[in-house]
């Protein structure tokens, strides 16, 4: 069976893709920064799970991450960068901080992380890289300049990757969200949620489910002729 590491497991959709994983027998380590909700997820996984802290703004934390999920269960087979921050801010006024902190947690941990990740996949000749974007990405949503650059840059780099490790049986895809029903969603107006599903052809937000499944099929053998993509889940949001 293969290995999996789960970055950003003890949120909306990292719990869902972390469900339909363990559904499938896969041995799993998973990543985030409460700490309440990694012991919350050992009780509930009965210690099958491996739980790993991790502030991935920290580069010691993340080579602590590789060491421990190696200890656990060998090499990674599979590396979902689902973890991202917001800190949003309309661009005049962003902080420098603002800025750092999601670029670093969006897009430089995801470097760092799969750089040491990626050895061992060339090593055994198969891996799969899966990258969680947003359509803020293509929308490019007002106040989220850092978040948008992030999630931008990060396609950028799968389709980089994607070319540089094709031959060595690896793949590297994106799935980009659209309007997903998660707990963030409860922190929004009723009139602006409504606005919002009107824009989606299909009449209705995503399920955090949709996006677990859609993550999934990217680490199947199916999907081995499948590299250097941006999958957006978003039900027509844009197309």
């Amino acid at each position: 069976m293969k290995n999996v590491l789960i970055t950003g497991a003890t949120g909306g959709i990292g719990s869902s893709i972390l469900k339909l994983f363990y559904k499938n027998n896969y041995n799993i380590c998973v990543t985030g920064t409460n700490i309440d909700k990694l012991n919350e997820i050992e009780v509930n996984y009965k210690g099958k799970v491996k739980c790993i802290s991790c502030n991935l703004n920290d580069t010691l934390q993340i080579e602590n991450l590789v060491q421990q999920s190696n200890e656990f269960y060998g090499s990674t087979d599979i590396l979902i960068n689902n973890a991202g921050i917001t800190k949003d801010n309309l661009f005049l006024r962003m902080k420098d901080e603002e800025w750092n902190d999601v670029i670093n947690v969006n897009l430089n941990s995801n470097f760092k992380l799969t750089k040491q990740i990626l050895k061992d996949m060339i090593k055994s000749r198969w891996g799969r890289i899966i990258n969680i974007s947003s359509d803020a990405a293509k929308i490019g949503n007002a106040g989220q300049a850092n978040y948008v650059a992030s999630k931008s840059a990060i396609e950028g780099l799968t389709r980089t990757l994607a070319n540089e490790v094709a031959s060595r049986g690896v793949t590297v895809n994106c799935v980009s969200p659209g309007f997903v029903d998660t707990e963030i969603l409860e922190t929004i107006n009723e009139k602006t949620l409504q606005n919002m599903v009107e824009r989606i052809p299909l009449g209705r937000m995503g399920r955090i489910d949709e996006i677990a499944s859609a993550v999934y099929f990217l680490s199947l053998e199916e999907s081995a002729y499948i590299t250097g993509q941006v999958l957006h889940v978003n039900g027509g949001l844009t197309m």
